[in-house]
């Protein structure tokens, strides 16, 4: 089996998993992979636990459609964010719930929305800022990811859902977890007096974790 195709049954796998734990439902979320000639990404209107490996799109470095299903509607969010982060190789987008309702919220900080709640977010996630709201297809949305982009491989659209960069694949579906859970403390612990990690313990955790 090939590289590329060992790529495409990981993705399915991983959008299988997700879907199944509930981090997407009907034929919201998609996921990318940066390979030598192009881009895997997850079919428009497909749902991550279905994904038939040999449908998974192929673009190529410009985005163009190449074989497989028509791409997700949203390749144009991962194709800005890869343009960015040249050492990410994959992508995760969900519309997870959680994380969706954290990004309704009024009064966020917009810099940095969670505040270092575990160790495993800080490592995994980091800083985490938040794209003003955008319509889905939007053009705009896409300057903006690219802006923020170059400074945080983690993002979280407004009303929308987060985008979250990895190495490889596992680590981008991996971090896209631990936001999620990070999400769900948020809102557990919201209105009760808590005890976040300090910035001492936040700058001992990038040092002993370079990401």
């Amino acid at each position: 089996m090939s590289t590329e195709s060992k790529l495409r049954e990981k993705m399915a796998l991983h959008g299988h998993s997700l879907f199944e734990r509930g981090y997407g439902c009907g034929s919201s979320g998609n996921i990318s992979a940066r390979i030598d000639d192009g881009f895997l990404i997850t079919p428009t209107n497909s749902c991550m636990g279905r994904l038939d490996p040999a449908r998974i799109a192929k673009l190529d470095h410009n985005g163009n459609h190449l074989s497989g299903d028509p791409p997700s509607k949203e390749a144009f969010l991962h194709l800005a964010m890869y343009g960015e982060r040249t050492r990410e190789t994959s992508i995760v987008h969900l519309h997870s719930t959680y994380s969706v309702a954290v990004s309704c919220l009024a009064g966020l900080n917009t810099d940095d929305v969670l505040p270092p709640i575990t160790a495993y977010y800080v490592m995994r996630v980091g800083r985490l800022p938040l794209v003003p709201y955008y319509a889905p297809g939007d053009g705009q949305l896409a300057e903006a990811v690219r802006k923020l982009a170059s400074k945080s491989r983690a993002m979280l659209l407004a009303n929308h859902g987060p985008v979250i960069a990895g190495k490889n694949l596992d680590g981008a579906v991996y971090a896209a977890e631990e936001l999620e859970e990070t999400a769900k403390l948020y809102l557990l612990l919201n209105g009760r007096d808590t005890s976040f990690l300090t910035a001492e313990h936040v700058r001992d955790l990038h040092a002993r974790f370079p990401s």
